[in-house]
This record gives C-alpha cells, sequence and structure tokens, in this order.
C-alpha cells in the first residue's frame, strides 16, 4: 500500500515539473513588422471561472508585467496616453478540474528458467487523480480594424506547493515568455 502511495505521489510530481503544452495561430496576411506599440484592451486580464479563489490582483500584476516585458524585448512599445496603438491585448486564465485514471496490475504468474510457471491470483486497481489545470491565454488584436492577428496560450498543471511569490513570479515569466517565443511569426 505504501509503494503504491509513494509511485502515486511521483506521478504526480512528475506531472506537475512537466513543460507546458504551449501552442500559437496568427493571421499569415499580417505584416507584424509593422507594430510598433500595444494598449491593454479593458479589461486586460479575464478571468474563468471567475472564482475568488483563483482571482487576484497580485496575480493580474504578475500576468501584465510578464507580458509586458515580453512585448518591449520584441520591440513593441506601450502606447503613450491618448494615442492608438498598434495592437491590442487581452489576457485569460482559465483553470479546468481535470481527472486522470491511473491503472496499477499487481500479482500474476511468473515464468520459470526452464519453461515453469508459478504465480498467484492477478488483480487490477484503478484509481481516479483529480488535478487542476490552468490555462494562460495572450490575445493580439489589429489597433486598427479590432481583428484578432496572434494568439498563444500554455496550458499546465497547477503546483499546489508553489507558496512563495518569488517563485509564482517566476513560474509566469518563464510561462509567458514560452508563449511569447514564438511572436512575431517568421
Amino acid at each position: 500500500m505504501v509503494a503504491r502511495v509513494v509511485l502515486l505521489s511521483f506521478m504526480l510530481l512528475l506531472g506537475a515539473c512537466a513543460t507546458s503544452n504551449v501552442s500559437q495561430d496568427f493571421d499569415a496576411g499580417r505584416d507584424f513588422a509593422a507594430y510598433r506599440s500595444w494598449a491593454w484592451q479593458r479589461p486586460a486580464l479575464e478571468y474563468r471561472p471567475d472564482d475568488p479563489r483563483i482571482k487576484s490582483d497580485l496575480t493580474e500584476q504578475r500576468i501584465r508585467e510578464a507580458i509586458a516585458s515580453q512585448l518591449d524585448q520584441r520591440g513593441l512599445r506601450l502606447a503613450q496616453a491618448g494615442t492608438s496603438a498598434d495592437v491590442t491585448v487581452r489576457a485569460y486564465l482559465v483553470v479546468e478540474d481535470r481527472q486522470q485514471q491511473v491503472t496499477n496490475t499487481y500479482g500474476g504468474g511468473w515464468g520459470g528458467a526452464w519453461g515453469g510457471y508459478w504465480g498467484g491470483p492477478m488483480y487490477n486497481e484503478t484509481r481516479s487523480i483529480d488535478y487542476k489545470v490552468a490555462t494562460l491565454q495572450v490575445d493580439l488584436f489589429d489597433g486598427r480594424d479590432g481583428k484578432l492577428v496572434w494568439r498563444g496560450s500554455a496550458e499546465h498543471v497547477i503546483d499546489t506547493s508553489a507558496s512563495d511569490p518569488q517563485a509564482r513570479s517566476q513560474a509566469i515569466q518563464k510561462e509567458v515568455g514560452q508563449i511569447m517565443a514564438h511572436y512575431p511569426p517568421r
């Protein structure tokens, strides 16, 4: 029984350490080199579901700072107040409950070195593992016509052990960096 609990804990740990599932999509007909400035749409960050356990001004600040930093690294500057931006930015943080079933097999027969077989009964044990998955999505819209021109997202298993604010900031910076890694598209 202890071995099964250790195995289950190890599997959850590996799942938490796994890299994010990152994807991008874009409008191939747009000239991304022409985009020089950006501004936030209102609201800048939407939460789904709108749950107070997820929604946090601190999380929003971290996500906004990470996105602003990544856009700045790619040559886009925050538009001055009163001027129109080439692109507007909106982010989404979506948290979903997921479930995975894990089956372990115990017992069964073993083969001898000279063809003899012996063993005992075999049985399977299936367990359900509940976990939360967060998806961070960044959308860029053309400032003139308002149409979506680029979307990047990353999905990962939520690590509930990250209680240090510095660790949270670093995780968000890393995730946004992975999302924006292929902007502008080539």
